[in-house]
C-alpha cells in the first residue's frame, strides 16, 4: 500500500489492502473492506464497512462510500462523491457464469462525475454517466445517463427535476433559478447550467 505525503491514512485491522493501492492522505478505511491491486483513492475519503473496492478502481478526493458498497472494476468516482448505504454499481450488461466475460472487452466503464450522490439501494447499471452534481434518489435503478444536477429516481430512474450543488431541489420560475444558498442556474431544453 502507497499513502501520500503527510496525515497518513487509517485502515482499519480487519481490512485488507491489497499491494500496489494508493490511499491519499486523511482517507479512512473502516471494518471489514477489501480493496484490490491498483485501486487509487484520493485524499480525505471515507470508505465505509463492508465495502469492496475493485483491481484499478479510481476514486477522487472527498468521497463517501457508505457501508456495504461494492465499487467495481471499470467504475470511476470523481471528487465529492457520495454513495449511500448498499447502493450498487455494476461492471457487466449480460453476466453468464458459463461464459465469463473478458475485463477488457466485456466489462463497461461507468463514471460518476464531480459532486454526485447517490442514494441508498439505488442501483447503477454499467456504461452510464452520472452527471456533476446529479443527484440520484434511494432505490433508483438508473439505466441511462443523467444529466449534470439532474434528479432521478424510479425504476428505471428518470427525471424529476433539478437539484443546487449544495443538494436542495431547484424551483425554476421561467428559465432561472435561485438556491437558498444563492447560487444561480439557467435552464434551456433538457439541461441547466450554474450562472452564479
Amino acid at each position: 500500500m502507497n499513502t501520500s505525503s503527510g496525515s497518513a491514512a487509517y485502515v482499519h485491522p480487519s481490512s485488507i489492502v491489497d499491494k500496489g493501492v494508493t490511499l491519499g492522505e486523511r482517507t479512512q478505511v473502516w471494518h471489514f473492506c477489501h480493496v484490490r491491486e491498483g485501486a487509487r483513492i484520493g485524499k480525505n475519503c471515507n470508505i465505509g464497512q463492508n465495502v469492496y473496492i475493485g483491481k484499478d478502481v479510481v476514486i477522487g478526493d472527498n468521497v463517501k462510500v457508505q457501508n456495504n458498497v461494492s465499487v467495481y472494476e471499470k467504475v470511476t468516482l470523481e471528487d465529492s462523491v457520495f454513495c449511500g448505504p448498499s447502493c450498487v454499481f455494476t461492471n457487466v450488461i449480460n453476466p453468464r457464469c458459463e461464459y465469463p466475460r473478458d475485463r477488457d472487452t466485456g466489462f463497461k466503464t461507468t463514471l460518476v462525475r464531480h459532486g454526485a450522490s447517490i442514494g441508498a439501494n439505488a442501483t447503477i447499471v454499467c456504461g452510464v454517466t452520472l452527471g456533476r452534481y446529479a443527484f440520484i434518489g434511494a432505490g433508483a435503478v438508473v439505466t441511462k445517463d443523467v444529466p449534470d444536477y439532474a434528479l432521478v429516481y424510479g425504476n428505471p430512474a428518470r427525471p424529476q427535476g433539478w437539484m443546487c450543488e449544495c443538494g436542495e431541489r431547484l424551483s425554476f420560475k421561467g428559465s432561472r433559478a435561485v438556491c437558498r444558498c444563492k447560487k444561480q442556474y439557467r435552464k434551456s431544453a433538457s439541461r441547466i447550467t450554474k450562472t452564479a
